[in-house]
């Protein structure tokens, strides 16, 4: 019997979505790997360094940076975030699924990249808010952000909004219960795909 290499399932969406907590919910399950993202933005309330991003100063990102080592990488709401090569390919090689929730700058990157262990790997999926007005309401009912930063988030959730024809698949959010669902077909769908298989 063939192995198989990972899935890359890069999973986009505006804030509020709930792209991260399918993301999270299907690596919490061991059905995949979540590829932890760095960023230069201070760590909100809760947050921790490893497990829900690798925090970084400007100047160390600059160093990775310069180095090659991401994989890609977005300035987003004024901070710089990026995916490192090393948090995907290994799991890729070694056959484990990788999730990966970047915004649609990094999944525009992701396309582009030419390893080929990416690009034979490569799922995208675009999580779109069932409506503009249960995004405003997600945003505010997260009580981590003041009115200025919700204002700004919602401004640019309508314009990723835009690129959802730019991916593979789109998941129409409904309820918690049933994008899991569907996020998890997807993945099974793309497990059979004959092109993963060795």
């Amino acid at each position: 019997m063939s192995a198989r290499t990972g899935i890359l399932l890069v999973v986009s969406g505006p804030s509020g979505s709930g792209k991260t907590t399918l993301c999270r919910q299907l690596a919490d399950s061991g059905q995949a790997h979540y590829s932890i993202s760095c960023t230069t933005r201070a760590p909100r309330l809760g947050e921790q360094d490893g497990k829900d991003y690798h925090f970084l100063t400007r100047e160390v990102f600059q160093q990775k940076l310069d180095a090659g080592e991401f994989l890609e990488h977005a300035i987003v709401h004024g901070n710089l975030y990026g995916s490192l090569k090393s948090e995907v390919i290994s799991h890729l090689n070694a056959g484990t699924d990788v999730v990966m929730d970047i915004d649609v700058q990094g999944a525009e990157k992701v396309r582009a990249c030419e390893d080929p262990s990416i690009r034979i790997a490569l799922a995208d999926l675009f999580v779109m808010p069932p409506s503009e007005e249960e995004l405003q309401s997600r945003l505010s009912g997260r009580g981590t952000d003041d009115a200025e930063t919700i204002a700004l988030r919602m401004t640019n959730a309508l314009e990723e909004m835009s690129h959802w024809r730019e991916y593979t698949y789109r998941l129409l959010s409904s309820t918690r219960e049933q994008d899991y669902a569907d996020f998890k077909a997807l993945l099974a769908a793309e497990r059979m795909r004959i092109s993963r298989i060795r």
